[in-house]
């Protein structure tokens, strides 16, 4: 039985919040603890230049275009109602200062080259496919809203936590944490767990790679382990050539243990490169960004400077 009890009239309301999102996974293992299902948020206040999820960064549908894919057929041009598109070479090609992510082309392009990223969902919407799937959460699983930014939309976030947390379903969000300290309070209230991203200890280093300085990131983390009641587990993406260096990985060991005693883990998370064929189809610049997958015993020697501060790192 659930310690939270809602009216039916705020169980209808809750159900009716509705926000863009750009993806649901199912059987998820590692955004928390046991089996998840992840709820992505589109949307998110930083703009990382080694984002794994660059489609995720803008809070609305975007159209996502694969060239190589592409036929040439033209059957996009003609439905286009901006007249954003065009052929060139044999090729479609859009204007992105005329799309507006409508998602006409999508639907008349039989190759499978156009892909409308994000839609609109309700958080009942979404709560339904949750807990579809408890009977596989056990004690520890549940709803994990990651993005983009799970408090980039954060109405929604709250509702769909509230739903789960009725219907006794463990919740998580995942968070870079610059959000408002009231928005934070308010929304990790219903959550059990937060995932909370640390990118980079140098507040000038870290607005270069992100557009924003860290100063409102490391307080909301530093007031979630003071006044709140979740679970913490730290994130830190590692880029070589950028934040994982040994020097940053060692202040965010000092910072973590001497701040944030109730750290339950620190997870080094290893630089991928899914995101820049991504980037590619949102004919986004990556301004010359460029960085390597790091290596096994690249990543351990990082992990043994964070457990030398004795926190645990997996």
């Amino acid at each position: 039985m659930s310690d939270y009890n809602f009216s039916p009239e705020e169980i209808s309301a809750l159900r009716e919040v509705s926000s863009t999102i750009f993806n649901i996974q199912h059987y998820c293992i590692h955004d928390g603890p046991g089996v998840r299902t992840n709820v992505f948020v589109k949307g998110c206040p930083l703009r990382c230049i080694w984002c794994a999820n660059p489609e995720s960064q803008v809070g609305v549908p975007q159209l996502m275009y694969r060239l190589d894919k592409c036929v040439g057929c033209g059957a996009c041009l003609p439905v286009c109602p901006n007249k954003a598109i065009t052929l060139k070479d044999g090729k479609s090609h859009t204007d992105r200062d005329l799309c507006k992510g409508c998602g006409e082309c999508v639907k008349v392009c039989k190759p499978e080259a156009r892909e409308l990223m994000g839609y609109t969902i309700t958080a009942g919407e979404a709560f339904d496919i949750v807990a579809k799937e408890k009977i596989f959460y056990g004690d520890d699983g549940g709803l994990t809203v990651t993005g983009g930014e799970a408090l980039a939309h954060p109405e929604f976030t709250l509702a769909l936590l509230k739903l789960c947390k009725a219907d006794g379903i463990s919740t998580a969000i995942e968070t870079c944490g610059h959000v408002k300290w009231e928005t934070v309070k308010k929304v990790l209230s219903y959550c059990d767990t937060v995932l909370f991203d640390m990118k980079e200890t140098d507040t000038v280093k870290h607005k270069e790679f992100t557009g924003f300085g860290n100063e409102m990131i490391l307080d909301n983390l530093k007031k979630i382990n003071d006044e709140l009641d979740c679970d913490i587990w730290v994130r830190v993406p590692t880029i070589p050539g950028y934040n994982a260096d040994e020097d940053n990985i060692r202040k965010v060991g000092e910072f973590v243990s001497t701040h944030i005693t109730r750290c339950k883990r620190v997870d080094l998370l290893p630089f991928h490169n899914l995101g820049e064929s991504k980037a590619e189809q949102l004919d986004r610049d990556l301004g010359g960004f460029h960085s390597e997958v790091p290596s096994k015993e690249f990543m351990d020697n990082l992990k043994d400077i964070i457990r030398s501060f004795g926190l645990t790192c997996l």
